[in-house]
């Protein structure tokens, strides 16, 4: 776009001042207003800036004069460009620099430098039955955009929780003034007893790491005429193993108890949060013994082929970076095994039906796995009451049909603890 094209492009915008009044600043004298957008403006160093004025009277004029003057910090006023009507007579030194199109009061500064930097002074005069007098003041400030930021993250490894320590550098190639925010997850990073920053705030220090520290972070660098933000980087962080569990694709689990019947092949799946993931042991216990009967996560217990009807397990998960280590125990119980034994050499009509409870009460000594097996009473055994049962207007004095149950009770290995 040309100069002149530029100046009756932001000329045209003049007149949407007046309507907005309300949000301008006013400068007054007599009638005569002189009106700014903001009293601020931000420029960037190497393009055009354009300071829009707008001023208005109710009185006759004959004549009307526009002066600019320029002031440093801590400098006088310095003359740059006036006006008389449409006449503008410009200081020779800046001639090249500023341009302005009477009766438009409005400043065009090109190409914008850091010398540029500093107040500029409006002041209009009208010449009429008297003299008004008004001015205005704009503040300008020139800066370089930014480029966008690249982070770097130290060691670059990773670092092990509570141990390791990381840090983040946010660099920036060009851009002045910078002020930086570190986000994580799009969120402001903020200070807290393992996270700190440098005075200028583009580098995070974490110390120590924890796991609650995993995330996505990112620098975002601004300044009066631009922004821009890094890509996000996350951290290498090593911790675990937490929560270990064991849990299992079929059978009935009550605490730390499975309960299988005989036939069934049950899959156990131990699992933890960890990173990296954790190697995963299998121990079986056996007469105060242990020994390792399988690695990996998983471990498949196939009943028919279990000796023991009640058996102690160990599921170990080790992370070899953290160097720690967690296991959890578990029995598991073929209770079909104990119901075979029972009823073998019954013929099948001797019984009705087999029913399989499980849980624990809360006496210790009634802990355990319970099977109620339920036989018809024969005709020829004699009943031998254990009670006295009153008469009644609906009860007979007759004996009460009654059934003979037989109750097991299986009792997990349980680990003793210490007598105090």
């Amino acid at each position: 776009m040309g100069q002149d094209a530029f100046m009756e492009s932001f000329s045209s915008t003049i007149g949407v001042f007046q309507y907005k009044i309300y949000l301008l600043l006013l400068g007054t004298c007599s009638g005569l207003k002189v009106v700014v957008p903001s009293h601020t403006v931000h420029g960037i160093r190497g393009q055009a800036l354009y300071l829009p004025v707008h001023y208005g009277f109710h009185t006759p004029a004959s004549d009307i004069q526009i002066i600019w003057l320029f002031e440093r910090h801590h400098t006088m006023p310095k003359y740059v460009l006036g006006s008389v009507n449409k006449s503008v007579v410009p200081d020779l030194e800046y001639q090249q620099k500023f341009t302005m199109r009477p009766p438009n009061a409005s400043l065009l500064i090109n190409p914008l430098q850091f010398t540029d930097e500093g107040n500029y002074i409006m002041k209009v005069n009208i010449q009429g039955n008297g003299t008004l007098s008004a001015s205005q003041k704009i503040q300008v400030t020139v800066d370089d955009p930014v480029t966008k930021p690249v982070v770097q993250i130290q060691p670059s490894s990773g670092a092990v929780e509570y141990v390791g320590n990381v840090t983040l550098t946010c660099l920036v190639d060009r851009g002045t003034r910078l002020a930086y925010q570190w986000l994580k997850n799009g969120r402001p990073v903020h200070t807290s007893s393992t996270n700190s920053f440098s005075p200028q705030n583009n580098v995070l220090h974490i110390a120590p790491v924890t796991k609650e520290d995993i995330g996505n972070y990112s620098c975002l660098v601004k300044n009066a005429v631009s922004e821009m933000e890094s890509d996000i980087i996350m951290p290498t962080i090593y911790y675990g193993p937490y929560g270990l569990r064991v849990n299992s694709d079929r059978g009935l689990k009550v605490g730390e108890v499975f309960t299988v019947d005989i036939g069934e092949a049950i899959l156990f799946d131990c699992s933890a949060d960890s990173y990296p993931p954790n190697t995963y042991s299998w121990i079986q216990r056996t007469d105060n013994t242990t020994y390792v009967i399988k690695h990996g996560p998983r471990l498949k217990v196939v009943s028919e082929k279990v000796a023991r009807k009640t058996t102690d397990y160990v599921c170990c998960a080790y992370n070899n970076v953290t160097g720690r280590q967690d296991e959890t125990r578990f029995t598991v119980i073929i209770t079909s095994v104990v119901i075979k034994e029972k009823l073998e050499g019954r013929p099948e009509t001797e019984y009705r039906k087999t029913r399989t409870f499980s849980g624990h009460e809360d006496a210790l000594e009634d802990f355990g796995i319970y099977e109620f097996i339920a036989f018809p009473e024969a005709p020829a055994v004699p009943r031998m009451p254990s009670r006295s049962v009153p008469a009644s207007a609906g009860t007979s004095g007759q004996d009460l049909p009654s059934t003979i149950y037989e109750v097991i009770q299986h009792i997990p290995a349980q680990q003793q603890d210490p007598p105090e």
